[in-house]
């Protein structure tokens, strides 16, 4: 599998995406599209784009699920230029990632603590389950998260091969999402997490597609049941193949409809026609 992997890993490196107009533009729109949908949001891909390119909200659609979306679209242009300026991986950058995720729909939480606003990146103060998953009690959400932190610096320069660095990027996402920090907003940050390691290396960016957030799931609990990050990574592995296999078709099929010469074009009235 991993021998594929870095042959479709080549085959997308090869291809001129600079033919193709704003393609980094429209990728942005489809990560977020595809996280916002395993979180809940109900706007279709081309409502998602209409909502990014051009301010259009869908009708009759929750205006929670349009914020939710435009929330995800500014904090993944700040994990992208968090990435090109190889700023450190900190607490603070995590927080600030989930405070832009959380910007607009997060919810105030009174606890035996204080107040916890969501809004604003502040770790969880009580404990949290999902479904039969109970995570790491509130306590040792700080320690947990600087240790993240501190593994991720240290090796984040020390790793060279491309395989590896995704193996890396998927469990800094694994294991964020695990210690879950947050009350709301884990899923999208862990993944934007994941975006930024992927990015600092100059490698495409991975998408979770909502047509698998079962198996998603699944693999996080199998994950953490047998203890062993390399059943998340397998299914890792496979949605970053399936994602690479959609831009080469896409690509190919784009360059097959694209006139060659202004004879292919007809009459002139029209660039197809």
């Amino acid at each position: 599998m991993t021998s594929a992997l870095l042959g479709f890993l080549k085959q997308y490196r090869d291809l001129n995406l600079q033919d193709i107009l704003d393609h980094d533009k429209f990728n942005n729109f489809s990560i977020v599209h595809h996280s916002t949908s395993i979180e809940g949001s109900t706007l279709t891909e081309v409502e998602t784009r209409l909502l990014l390119e051009e301010d259009i909200t869908p009708k009759g659609k929750p205006l929670s699920h349009s914020l939710m979306v435009k929330d995800h679209y500014n904090a993944l242009i700040y994990v992208l230029d968090s990435a090109a300026s190889k700023k450190a991986i900190t607490t603070d950058l995590i927080q600030h990632i989930n405070a832009l995720v959380m910007k607009n729909t997060g919810n105030i939480y009174n606890t035996a603590l204080g107040e916890v606003d969501a809004s604003k990146g502040m770790f969880r103060k009580g404990n949290v389950s999902a479904g039969t998953t109970y995570f790491p009690n509130y306590d040792k959400v700080i320690p947990y998260t600087n240790e993240l932190v501190e593994r991720l610096n240290n090796n984040l320069s020390k790793i060279q091969e491309e395989l590896e660095r995704l193996k890396f990027s998927f469990a800094a996402h694994f294991d964020l999402v695990s210690i879950h920090p947050f009350y709301d907003g884990n899923g999208r940050t862990s993944r934007l997490l994941m975006n930024y390691i992927q990015a600092y290396y100059g490698l495409p960016l991975a998408i979770v597609f909502k047509e698998d957030k079962a198996d998603y799931y699944v693999a996080l609990q199998e994950t953490r049941r047998k203890e062993d990050i390399e059943v998340f990574n397998a299914f890792m592995f496979n949605q970053y193949r399936k994602h690479l296999e959609n831009e080469i078709t896409t690509y190919n099929q784009a360059m097959l409809q694209k006139p060659t010469s202004k004879k292919d074009r007809g009459n002139g009235y029209s660039l197809f026609f």
